[in-house]
C-alpha cells in the first residue's frame, strides 16, 4: 500500500502540513517496499485555485491509496474520492510519527471535506 503524508519539508522528520493541497511536500511511502520518496508540490501549492485538485492528481498518478493530512477543502475531497484515495486526519506531529500512527490503526478516517475551499 502506498501512504502519502502532507509534509512542510522533504524528510521522515518533516513536520505535517496540515494542508492538504497546499503542502509544500507529499511523503509517500510503500509499505511493501519500504521505498520512500518526498514529491514536491511547488506547482500545487502556490496554485491560485485547484490545489487540492492538482494534489489529488498527483497522487493518483502515484499510485496512493491513502493520505494523511490536516484539512481537505471540497473539491479536493472529490478529486480524492474519484482517486480511490482516502484520507486520514493529522493533527500536527512529524510525518515519521503519521506514519507509526496510521499504521497502528490510530488515525480517524476523514470522510468529506472539513473545511472551505481556498482554506
Amino acid at each position: 500500500m502506498k501512504i502519502a503524508v502532507t509534509s512542510q519539508g522533504p524528510h521522515c522528520g518533516s513536520p505535517v502540513d496540515l494542508r492538504f493541497g497546499r503542502a509544500p511536500f507529499f511523503f509517500i511511502v510503500d509499505t511493501e517496499t519500504g521505498q520512500q520518496i518526498a514529491v514536491d508540490n511547488a506547482g500545487g501549492a502556490g496554485a491560485v485555485q485547484g490545489a487540492g485538485t492538482q494534489a489529488a492528481q498527483t497522487l493518483a498518478r502515484r499510485g496512493v491509496q491513502a493520505v494523511v493530512t490536516g484539512h481537505v477543502g471540497p473539491k479536493a475531497s472529490t478529486g480524492l474520492q474519484a482517486a480511490n484515495i482516502a484520507v486520514y486526519g493529522a493533527t500536527g506531529g512529524t510525518v515519521e510519527e503519521a506514519l507509526k500512527a496510521f499504521m497502528a490503526g490510530q488515525l480517524q478516517r476523514v470522510e468529506g471535506a472539513d473545511v472551505r475551499g481556498h482554506w
